[in-house]
C-alpha cells in the first residue's frame, strides 16, 4: 500500500510552572501544571507511525508529561534542555483516532521547574489518495 505524510498543527502557547513562579515570555499564558486539551482532526482511520514535533523552552526536568486522547505516551517525553529545543517523540501506548484528538501537557508537579511550549505538530503516515504522487512513500 502506497502512503504518504500528513500532519496536524497545534499551537499551544503556554507556560506550565509551580504557583507562583512566572518565566518572562509575553507569548505564553501561565497555565499552572496542565494544558488545555487542544483538538486536531486525524482525516484517516488508518493512521500509522506517528509520531511529534514540540517546540519547548526551558525544560528542566525530565517527568513532563504529554497526553494525547487522555492517555499519556510512555517513557519520558520532553528532555531538559536550557533555551529553546526542539524534539520529536514516537507516539508510543496511545493510538491516534479518525476524527478529533486531543493533546494536552502535564507538568511534573513533584518538581519545582517552569517551561514554555509554543508550538506541536503531530505527524502520521495513511493511505495515498488517488492521483497524490508528491511526498509518496513506500
Amino acid at each position: 500500500m502506497r502512503t504518504h505524510a500528513n500532519y496536524a498543527t497545534v499551537y499551544v502557547g503556554a507556560q506550565l510552572s509551580p504557583d507562583g513562579v512566572r518565566l518572562d515570555l509575553d507569548w505564553a499564558d501561565a497555565v499552572g501544571d496542565v494544558t488545555d486539551e487542544y483538538e486536531f482532526e486525524v482525516p484517516t482511520d488508518e493512521p500509522s507511525d506517528p509520531f511529534l514535533g514540540i517546540q519547548a523552552f526551558d525544560v528542566g526536568e525530565y517527568g513532563h508529561e504529554i497526553v494525547l486522547n487522555g492517555e499519556s505516551l510512555s517513557g519520558f517525553d520532553i528532555p531538559p534542555n536550557d533555551g529553546w529545543q526542539y524534539w520529536a517523540d514516537s507516539v508510543t501506548g496511545v493510538s491516534l483516532v479518525e476524527g478529533t484528538n486531543t493533546l494536552a501537557l502535564e507538568r511534573d508537579g513533584d518538581t519545582d521547574d517552569a517551561f514554555a511550549v509554543g508550538t506541536v505538530r503531530v505527524h502520521w503516515k495513511e493511505p495515498a489518495t488517488e492521483g497524490f504522487r508528491a511526498a509518496d512513500v513506500e
